[in-house]
């Protein structure tokens, strides 16, 4: 078995200085470190998780707060969860599901990755003593990670008027949450630069709210118009109105959503939609609270996720 001695053999360093490139590798030189993995690689040497945690005093666990009520085995969160799970994986730390805000910080922990937050919830989160990241755009200066929404939206809407679709209507979700507002003003953008009326309706975010929605208002929304629908469970109930009322898709009415993740593939037709890259934003929340931690708690900053306009049946 290939021990410590015999790295520092290996590199002709000392036991004390491979240690420390391995525990705290920000306190040696890049020449010293790189020549300390070199001898790691060689030799096939693994250091010891549980040993590494010890020594920086941490416990490896992360902690996913999800403050929202969600069904975690939903396609959605699951890639989520999956992907952070996958960016903890790489540094040996394991994560731990905690849906009650009053458990936040009982246990132990070296950071959290936040999810459903809201305004009112923010001075629980000053009181954290351990580095943390959101999921989701936040009002307040902390770090985050999130789809960039209005650009979805955006691409959607002209994508929609460029296949020849002479109008656009926004269907959008009833909640009061920035990335509601984010993916309306990459629609309201859109339009204006057109010099085209917007039409925003807003409902529940539930097909069948979606489906009724329609059914009240298709008498005012002449053909040729795509709907712009602020998630796939809203153009999956667009499109079963516009079926039952014998509307043809997509050349009288079009229908884009929004997320991409299964909803799009088992509607019928397949449903064009705005595809987040939930695992990707998964693993870089995992990343960036791992480099939070190791930087005492620097700031990381705001990301924003471009996601992608994926073509199917319910657009021309």
């Amino acid at each position: 078995m290939v021990t410590l001695s015999d790295v520092a053999k290996e590199a002709n360093v000392s036991k004390m200085t491979v240690s420390r490139a391995i525990n705290h590798p920000e306190q040696v030189t890049p020449e010293l470190l790189a020549l300390v993995e070199k001898a790691m690689a060689k030799l096939d040497y693994h250091p010891n998780s549980i040993a590494r945690a010890l020594v920086n005093n941490r416990t490896n666990v992360i902690k996913f707060v999800t403050l929202e009520d969600i069904d975690t085995t939903e396609p959605y969160y699951m890639n989520l969860l999956f992907g952070v799970a996958r960016g903890l994986k790489a540094d040996s730390y394991a994560i731990q599901l905690v849906t009650d805000i009053d458990q936040i910080q009982k246990g132990n922990a070296d950071g959290y990755i936040i999810t459903g937050a809201r305004e009112y919830n923010y001075p629980i989160f000053n009181e954290l003593k351990k580095p943390f990241i959101f999921f989701g755009e936040t009002s307040s200066n902390f770090d985050f990670v999130d789809t960039d929404n209005r650009y979805g939206t955006s691409v959607a809407t002209k994508y929609a008027l460029e296949r020849g679709y002479q109008d656009a209507v926004f269907i959008g979700i009833d909640v009061k949450e920035g990335f509601e507002y984010a993916r309306e003003y990459g629609y309201l953008a859109s339009m204006q630069e057109r010099n085209l009326e917007p039409k925003i309706f807003r409902t529940g975010n539930h097909s069948h709210l979606a489906e009724k929605l329609i059914d009240e208002q298709i008498e005012n929304i002449k053909p040729n118009t795509c709907f712009i629908c602020a998630s796939d469970r809203l153009a999956i109930g667009v499109c079963r109105a516009l079926s039952r009322l014998n509307k043809k898709l997509p050349e009288d009415y079009g229908v884009i959503g929004f997320d991409g993740v299964f909803l799009d593939q088992v509607s019928n037709p397949q449903l064009t939609t705005v595809k987040q890259q939930i695992f990707k934003m998964g693993d870089m929340l995992a990343q960036l609270i791992l480099e939070k931690i190791k930087q005492s708690g620097s700031a990381q900053g705001q990301t924003y996720v471009k996601p992608e306009l994926v073509v199917r049946g319910t657009t021309k």
